[in-house]
């Protein structure tokens, strides 16, 4: 079975404030009488469930586009917890949760309605983001807009990411997805010299 983990893109999703929220524009309609429908989408990168690259945070960093697909296909778990608003995710916030894939999903539970920003979701706390990447997982998932809090300007959980090039996958939704093991499949699109791609990330579950 596969299980979309993806907000719908549409002119309600909320973005970051100051970004760009998504539009459509028709130029050709078959109801009009076009021989075909064409449009264009008009949106900032990190809309919706996204893929961050290094160069969203690091100088002179990889571009979306130069970034290995590896990181964003194959077992990954996924874990809920207790998200507090404001607060970082820890380890101990996981309640001994195995770490048996590479790729580890996090449900906080503080970002219900990706149809409206609310600035006080849960992030992950830098040492999680070490600790992880000493397990060997490579990505990081959350259902929130960010990593980081919204008023972190030092960017502390983006920072560990890029010292440890691990991939990182934001606004997922993940409420009705139970904890347990599964397939992401979550692939970038090759953007050139973009600092972030939308994905269409899903999860396949396992028999």
């Amino acid at each position: 079975m596969i299980l979309d983990i993806s907000p719908r893109v549409d002119a309600r999703l909320a973005v970051w404030p100051g970004d760009t929220a998504p539009t459509r524009e028709v130029l050709l309609d078959i109801a009009n009488g076009d021989t075909v429908t064409l449009s264009t989408l008009r949106t900032s990168v990190h809309a919706g469930a996204h893929a961050d690259a290094p160069s969203h945070y690091g100088l002179g960093a990889a571009t979306i586009d130069e970034r290995p697909l590896e990181p964003y296909i194959g077992p990954c778990r996924v874990i809920h917890v207790a998200g507090r608003p404001r607060q970082r995710v820890t380890m101990d916030d996981l309640d001994g949760a195995p770490i048996d894939a590479t790729r580890i999903l996090i449900a906080t539970g503080t970002y219900p309605d990706p149809a409206r920003f609310a600035g006080d979701f849960a992030a992950l706390d830098p040492s999680l983001v070490d600790t992880l990447h000493e397990a060997g997982v490579v990505l990081i998932g959350i259902d929130t807009p960010s990593v980081d809090l919204l008023d972190d300007r030092a960017l502390l959980s983006h920072g560990r990411f890029l010292a440890h090039d691990m991939a990182i996958l934001e606004n997922l939704v993940l409420a009705d997805v139970p904890a347990g093991c599964y397939d992401l499949i979550a692939l970038p699109l090759r953007l050139a010299g973009f600092d972030a791609s939308p994905v269409r990330a899903v999860l396949q579950t396992r028999d």
